[in-house]
């Protein structure tokens, strides 16, 4: 899963530092890096179907809606700069 948040300047730290205490406290492996300059930035949660069970799973997945409801709580997007896709039709 790779994520495409965008939010305000103003809430950038605050949003990226939280996305990755959430991926440390849940034990993912989930690397954040971002483009300070617009507010944009992404956490990729690598996914290996065959190897990953359920509760890893629903740990990503967790990760993924808690920082899509921040980012929105934030005034921000989902959708930043890599377009809609169905997976993000439920947050538009």
């Amino acid at each position: 899963i790779l994520t495409d948040a965008c939010v305000p300047l103003s809430k950038f730290a605050d949003l990226i530092a939280a996305t990755a205490e959430h991926v440390r406290e849940l034990n993912v492996v989930g690397p954040c890096f971002g483009h300070a300059g617009d507010g944009n930035f992404h956490c990729i949660l690598p996914l290996v179907d065959h190897e990953d069970s359920e509760d890893y799973l629903q740990r990503v997945h967790s990760i993924n809606e808690t920082l899509i409801q921040r980012t929105l709580a934030a005034g921000g997007t989902c959708t930043g700069e890599h377009g809609v896709g169905s997976g993000k039709m439920k947050y538009l």
